[in-house]
């Protein structure tokens, strides 16, 4: 069934006790903020990965020779991999590998050989304005294909759109009382202390929901110690037998 963000921001409104639902409507000019308000409400809360319930598959191709990849609106990778053909399969099959996220500082700013070409096993996510970079070594010498698990942020709404279509029943719930506590604070107004309650307890389940697992994956892709030589590199092309 069909639910607009111009019916979210009636029913914030009813439920913010700012209109009476029963004695008045909701005016234009109330409309207009209470669409700036819950745009507002989006973008802030957006930023919060642990608020934002929904991950996106995505699948795509890396280029041959190329580090930096701007993917627009992500926020947060969970899963990184990437494919390769099997030639020894008829008909040809693929196989799946795991590439490990590493830190800035553990990206940036440790000794390595830099313009390889060759597989990709390990990567940096770094957030930027529109979205973020991701970065990728060694780099790929052909196009792999990856597959990324991924949260994007909250897109901005507009009257009509059908938020039906985007989100679940529990999310708009979530979006309308959230967006009730604004428009209060929005006409320095007290919230209703039951909204807030239950406000609260939406968004405590919320940042429960969807998070990252964490469980310790172990990569065999090197041996421990020694770091990476040029056998690696020129020979093991990124790959090193246990």
């Amino acid at each position: 069934m069909a639910f607009t963000t111009r019916q979210l921001i009636i029913e914030a409104y009813y439920l913010s006790g700012i209109v009476s639902r029963t004695l008045e409507t909701v005016t234009g000019d109330e409309l207009n903020d209470g669409l700036d308000r819950l745009n507002d409400f989006i973008t802030i809360k957006g930023a919060d990965t642990k608020l934002i319930p929904y991950y996106t598959e995505i699948n795509a191709n890396f280029i041959a020779g190329q580090e930096i990849y701007f993917i627009p609106n992500l926020v947060e990778i969970d899963t990184l991999t990437f494919f390769l053909p099997n030639p020894s399969s008829s008909p040809q099959a693929t196989i799946r590998f795991q590439m490990e996220e590493l830190s800035r500082e553990e990206y940036f700013a440790v000794p390595r050989a830099e313009n390889i070409k060759t597989l990709p096993y390990i990567y940096h996510l770094e957030r930027i304005y529109g979205g973020s970079n991701l970065y990728v070594y060694f780099l790929p010498d052909k196009p792999y294909a990856y597959q990324m698990w991924a949260k994007f942020a909250l897109l901005a709404t507009d009257f009509n759109q059908d938020l039906a279509l985007i989100y679940d029943e529990w999310y708009m719930a979530y979006l309308k009382y959230g967006l009730a506590i604004w428009l209060c604070e929005y006409r320095s107004v007290q919230p209703p202390s039951a909204v807030v309650k239950t406000f609260d307890a939406m968004e405590q389940k919320l940042t429960t929901m969807g998070v990252i697992d964490f469980t310790h994956r172990k990569l065999q892709y090197f041996k421990h110690g020694g770091g990476l030589t040029w056998a690696d590199v020129n020979y093991g092309h990124g790959w090193r037998s246990n």
